[in-house]
This record gives structure tokens, C-alpha cells and sequence, in this order.
């Protein structure tokens, strides 16, 4: 595949068994004659960083109680971001993660729980969340997921579940490179992040990741001060 520059500094990206001197004259033809526009000067704030724990609940008329606590994290585009992104399936990618085996099947205290990453350019979110079973209290699930998000701060985690949750994220690139659709848009993204030669080092840097990478993390991103917790209630 192929990436190309338009006349309007945009990135076109053609992914398949493309010609390419066909593809240059196709894009002189429809691009060419389209006046470029006027680039707009983002200045965006930062956010100001989190100093103290947050806590909002609310009731509304839902079938059933959920739980959601987030955390502030690094862009898709810092060197942490791997390290973080494997420790969200080690704790909730699929029906073997941490806390599915944990709250789900053994306490019973959910029937879905998740973690996973907003993966944003810019410095985004860890996300926990989590529907609970009928019964059970917010003050009890809550207080459980607590205990396993202190569990892998204080033991981080094994060699196993780092190579299985490694494993899972590579067979996710090579799955995604057999379809042209991925691969144009992959690539796009990858420019996007201010380097279009990414798209071949993910792979490596998942590798590179190692089990106290993920330790050192969890304690990073799980403090107290850095959360924000919302009770999702069903009204009474």
C-alpha cells in the first residue's frame, strides 16, 4: 500500500494491487483543481491534572445498578501507552481477564464487568465498568473492584497473563493487516501520530513490554487522587 500527499497537505492513503502512476493522475484530476483551504490554529488548554478523588451518583430508571471509575492516562503517542493498554486486558479483556474470573464468576457480584483504554491522541482515560448483579450493593461491588485494582498495584501480575494478553494483541495486528480497508486506515492513523512508519513497530513494542512496566503503572494510574467514580443507580 501506498500513501500519498494531496495538493491540499491531506493524506490520502491507497491500500491493494493499486497502480500507482494511475493513482497520482486520478488524484491530479479530482484533488488538484479543489483550492486548499485555510489550516485552522488549534490552541487547546491542557487539562489541569486531577488532585483529588471525584464521586457523583445518580439515580435513573435503568434495568439494572453499574459502576464506572476512571482514571486519567497517557496519548496513544506517549511511550507508556503500550504498558498501559496491556494492563487493561490483563484486568478486562474478555471472559478470562482478572476481574471477570474474579467478580463475575467466583463473587457474583456482577454480570459484566470491563477495563479497557479510550486510546486517544491526547492524554485520555482508564475505564472501569461494570453492571451488578440484582442484589448486590454499589457500596459492596464497589469496595470489591477496589481490592482488585489494589491487588495488581501491590503484586502486579505473572508471567503468564503478560504473554497471554501479549499473545492476543499481536494475532490482533496480523488479523488486521489481511484487509486493505485495515491497512489504508492504519497507516492514515499512524501518519496521523506524526509517523507513518508506526504501523511496523507495534508489534515491537508490545514485545518490549515487560511485567514490571505493568506494575509500575498500575501505581501510576490508580491513585486515589486520580479518580473519578460514578454510581449509576437504579431509582427507588
Amino acid at each position: 500500500f501506498n500513501k500519498f500527499y494531496c495538493p491540499s497537505n491531506a493524506i490520502l492513503v491507497v491500500a491493494g494491487n493499486v497502480n500507482v502512476e494511475q493513482v497520482f493522475e486520478w488524484c491530479d484530476k479530482w484533488f488538484a483543481p479543489i483550492p486548499a483551504g485555510v489550516k485552522p490554529l488549534r490552541s487547546l488548554p491542557a487539562e489541569p491534572e486531577q488532585t483529588e478523588a471525584r464521586f457523583l451518583r445518580v439515580e435513573r430508571d435503568v434495568p439494572a445498578d453499574s459502576i464506572y471509575k476512571v482514571f486519567h492516562m497517557v496519548g496513544r503517542t506517549n511511550n507508556l501507552y503500550t504498558a498501559e493498554d496491556l494492563l487493561s486486558d490483563v484486568l478486562g479483556r474478555g471472559s478470562s481477564s482478572r476481574l471477570y474470573q474474579k467478580l463475575v464468576k467466583e463473587n457474583e457480584l456482577f454480570t459484566d464487568v470491563n477495563a479497557y483504554v479510550t486510546g486517544s491522541l491526547d492524554p485520555g482515560l482508564f475505564v472501569f465498568s461494570g453492571k451488578l448483579k440484582n442484589g448486590v450493593s454499589l457500596h459492596d461491588a464497589d469496595r470489591a473492584l477496589q481490592e482488585e485494582i489494589a491487588r495488581i498495584c501491590q503484586d502486579g501480575i505473572t508471567d503468564s497473563e503478560l504473554e497471554k494478553v501479549k499473545n492476543k494483541a499481536e494475532s490482533t495486528l496480523v488479523f488486521g493487516e489481511m484487509s486493505s480497508l485495515n491497512k489504508a486506515m492504519n497507516l492514515a492513523y499512524a501518519e496521523l501520530m506524526g509517523d507513518a512508519e508506526l504501523i511496523n513497530k507495534e508489534a515491537e513494542s508490545i514485545r518490549a513490554v515487560s511485567a514490571a512496566d505493568i506494575k509500575a503503572e498500575a501505581n501510576a494510574l490508580f491513585r486515589n487522587e486520580n479518580c473519578s467514580t460514578l454510581h449509576y443507580a437504579q431509582k427507588q
